[in-house]
């Protein structure tokens, strides 16, 4: 197979029938699919798994925790190899440790060893894979299609994404009706069919120069969004509305003690914002957001917290289903324009590096926010925890459009590289990975 196609000096936009032609992007899309359903069924069965050993909101709020500091500790070195080598073998590994982690859990279950502690530590060893597979993957997708097509792309992407976020803890929900060691059993199978396919994409790859490892240069994506407000305040937004406005951790707790659902609830709870976020990503594959992106994204978060504090107050399965739906839509938005803008903007060389650092934005409003959640629970009760996180998200969306004009104000999305940088022109065809 070739790499991805020159853009066409032509003015007319490609379509997405153009999009589903690139077979490499279409190849690593497939083994998304599978690794992303298998990693969310994992993650539901390992949050269930904490709150029937332990009963514990604060250890339901470690299990993010642990996943979020190696996560944020390894980043910038992560960063720097994805820049350095292979990103397809990269992704293969990672994907081949977390099905190593199912088969433990597995194996631990069957033979009554499951214990509070090798959660714990499993969930470090979670949070070291994404360290290198988020910016392994994100740094991987413009390789695969012409720049043109990198918007209708990430679009695309994430609507395959949350399908598989939708599919995964659903499946996973239905699966305890069998027990637990089915989910993890399935969680480790889907794993095994990601790896497989991604060992055999084939893209064009061009090695990178070798250069010695330096502050400088393990800092290098740091330094690029630094300098780049626009990109510094969306990242930076994302970070702080989802720290506070995450309730992720927190929807066992509810499953069970306030809608009074079972593991099926839990699965319906924990995919409802994948149901939102799909039907927007569709929507934005078809049509990209063109105009007022700034102020699209601000308000995106302002919505996406209130209906954090909708969830917050419910009583009610099916309202609660909704507010979830509707703010995954929401952060739809949120992912699908800052994404474009971080690749669109970045040089090859360094997007490893830079998205890297975004990795760490998006961990530390979803891991760290866990903890946060699980913390602040145990102090506020779930109820005014999710609550008071709403109000917070909807504070820094108002509080964004003062300390970022650039970014409140930005009308299009960036296209073009940055001045003096130059796109990379992958030339050496590599095998499989």
């Amino acid at each position: 197979m070739s790499g991805p196609a020159p853009a066409s000096a032509s003015s007319s936009q490609p379509s997405f029938s153009d999009l589903t032609r690139e077979r490499p992007f279409m190849h690593m899309w497939t083994a998304r699919l599978f690794g992303t359903a298998a990693s969310q069924m994992l993650l539901v069965a390992i949050g269930w798994h904490m709150y029937e050993l332990t009963n514990s909101a604060w250890d339901l709020g470690l299990v993010g925790l642990y996943q979020f500091v190696p996560a944020l500790l390894l980043a910038l070195l992560a960063g720097h190899i994805v820049d350095r080598h292979h990103r397809g073998r990269i992704v293969a590994a990672c994907f081949a440790v977390q099905g190593l982690v199912g088969l433990v859990l597995l194996l631990a279950v069957m033979e009554k060893h499951d214990t509070r502690g090798l959660l714990l530590g499993l969930s470090l060893v979670l949070g070291a894979v994404r360290a290198f597979q988020m910016p392994a993957q994100q740094a991987l997708t413009p390789l695969l299609v012409p720049p043109s097509m990198l918007a209708r792309a990430m679009a695309f992407s994430s609507a395959g994404m949350q399908g598989a976020i939708i599919g995964g803890p659903a499946l996973g929900g239905l699966l305890f009706v069998a027990g637990m060691s089915v989910v993890y059993g399935a969680s480790v199978a889907f794993f095994v069919v990601a790896c497989v396919l991604v060992l055999r994409l084939r893209y064009a790859y061009t090695p990178a120069a070798r250069e010695p490892v330096t502050l400088a240069t393990v800092f290098a994506g740091v330094d690029f969004i630094w300098k780049r407000k626009p990109v510094l305040g969306a990242v930076s937004l994302d970070l702080f509305a989802v720290l506070l406005g995450g309730a992720v951790a927190l929807l066992p707790i509810y499953a069970k003690d306030i809608l009074h659902t079972g593991p099926w609830g839990l699965g319906l709870l924990r995919g409802a914002p994948a149901v939102g976020a799909l039907v927007m990503s569709i929507a934005l594959t078809r049509r990209p957001v063109e105009r007022h992106v700034g102020r699209t994204l601000l308000l995106a978060i302002g919505l996406f917290g209130l209906c954090m504090v909708v969830f917050g107050i419910s009583r009610s399965f099916i309202v609660s289903l909704i507010a979830l739906a509707v703010s995954g839509g929401a952060d739809m938005v949120n992912v699908v324009i800052r994404q474009t803008l971080v690749q669109l903007e970045t040089p090859d060389a360094r997007r490893g590096r830079v998205s890297a650092v975004n990795s760490i934005f998006i961990g530390a409003s979803n891991q760290l926010g866990e903890f946060e959640s699980g913390a602040t629970a145990a102090l506020l009760g779930p109820v005014g925890s999710v609550v008071v996180g709403g109000v917070g998200t909807m504070l820094v969306a108002l509080t964004w459009f003062k300390l970022f004009p650039s970014l409140a104000q930005r009308d299009r999305l960036v296209v073009a590289m940055p001045s003096g940088a130059k796109p990379a022109k992958p030339v050496t065809p590599a095998g499989p990975v």
